[in-house]
């Protein structure tokens, strides 16, 4: 009799700790929010008095305005009708005979952001804190040239589309080890781990420099063959390349595949790859700056695997004769460094990131500048890594 009341209880707890779970609240999945549409109306015009010859307040504007203090997620929750209007201008009268204009509606979003009509049309970008543009002009108010009736605003939808602004812009395949080399040069953790797409929204890590220096990385999410037409990633990757400075191919030297239904490629038909994508989305990117970080230098004990990579590299176009001609590129992108890496064992980051620094400062020069080319002098001045595995003092022994 006891044992049947003991197993009574328990089934009755276990019951009870079901329905508890069951409603429990579901964890909620956190989306990166980089693409909003919004509807917009300026604000009428006022009516003008005719009798006495006033003029009605002109319609208020709609201003879209950069803010570093604003997340795109946020304008939805504040908005969920992601209408804005702006105030109509005031009717002329006895009193008042030039009707005051109506206020503007300022929508801020944050910096990076460009503003695009349904069409395709860019009405601006944001690229500064403070830096505003008009989407919907207010409407003209009431006076002589319109018989003293004011007009209405512009109405339009436009998309807000966040684009990254980040100093590099990190390139490559998933697995790479992009997520690592984040980790292992910033405060940034991203997620790791041994499957393809780890990184499921963009990552910005920040590089600092006992002088206070501080660079931003950009770890996006993995490219895969035809994200140009929007497979894998696709332009929600892409598109936020455009806004980097320097672009840093990580490429794994064994090479890579997806998954069994797709081919196995080498690590030199995986840049070729990369930089197809690239040009196939927008061939102005193959004019940034870029380097190469061929990783995973750990499992090449003798460096013959990692020579040979270097070596198709640099005797392009020739090396080309031996991969399929579906996997080239119209233009082939110049690397100025090609760094040799262990991300997983710290092998050269620390003076690949030395590197880097000095790339971006040329950069910037040369972008005040409004040139487009380095100078031999200036790429004469930095001082190229060594390639010969275990130079460096590592901050980390390989095991």
């Amino acid at each position: 009799m006891q044992k049947s009341c003991l197993l009574c209880m328990c089934k009755s707890l276990a019951l009870n700790q079901f329905r508890s779970a069951k409603n429990l609240p579901k964890k909620r999945t956190v989306r990166f929010f980089d693409s909003l549409r919004i509807h917009v109306r300026g604000g009428a015009g006022g009516q003008g008095f005719q009798r006495y010859g006033g003029i009605g307040g002109k319609g208020g504007d709609v201003i879209v305005r950069a803010s570093k203090k604003v997340k795109l997620k946020e304008l939805p929750e504040l908005n969920p009708a992601q209408r804005y209007t702006a105030q109509t201008g005031s009717d002329s009268s006895k009193r008042l005979l030039l009707g005051p204009p109506g206020e503007d509606e300022i929508i801020p979003v944050p910096v990076g952001v460009t503003v695009a009509t349904d069409e395709g049309r860019i009405i601006g970008d944001l690229n500064e804190e403070g830096q505003e543009v008009i989407v919907a002009h207010g409407g003209e108010p009431g006076g002589p040239g319109n018989n003293y009736h004011g007009k209405k605003g512009e109405a339009l939808s436009v998309k807000l589309d966040l684009k990254l602004i980040a100093d590099i812009g990190l390139v490559g395949f998933p697995n790479a080890g992009k997520s690592t080399f984040l980790s292992a040069i910033s405060r940034a953790s991203p997620k790791i781990a041994e499957y393809p797409f780890t990184t499921i929204r963009p990552q910005i890590g920040v590089m600092e420099f006992p002088d206070f220096r501080k660079i931003t990385v950009a770890d996006l999410p993995g490219l895969i063959e035809g994200a140009h037409v929007n497979f894998g990633m696709g332009h929600k990757f892409l598109k936020h390349v455009e806004r980097t400075k320097l672009l840093l191919f990580m490429v794994d030297i064994n090479g890579f595949q997806l998954s069994h239904n797709y081919p196995k490629r080498t690590a030199f038909e995986t840049i070729l790859l990369l930089n197809k994508e690239l040009e196939l989305f927008n061939s102005d990117l193959l004019k940034k700056p870029a380097v190469l970080a061929l990783n995973k230098i750990d499992t090449d004990k003798d460096g013959t695997l990692t020579d040979s990579i270097v070596d198709q590299i640099q005797n392009i176009p020739e090396s080309l004769s031996g991969v399929d001609e579906a996997l080239h590129p119209e233009t082939l992108i110049k690397f100025d460094e090609i760094y040799k890496i262990s991300t997983m064992f710290d092998l050269n980051t620390l003076i690949m990131k030395k590197h880097l620094r000095k790339w971006l400062d040329i950069c910037d020069q040369y972008n005040q500048e409004g040139t487009s080319q380095l100078s031999s002098l200036e790429k004469a001045s930095i001082t190229k890594l060594e390639r010969i595995l275990g130079r460096e003092q590592n901050k980390n022994k390989m095991v």
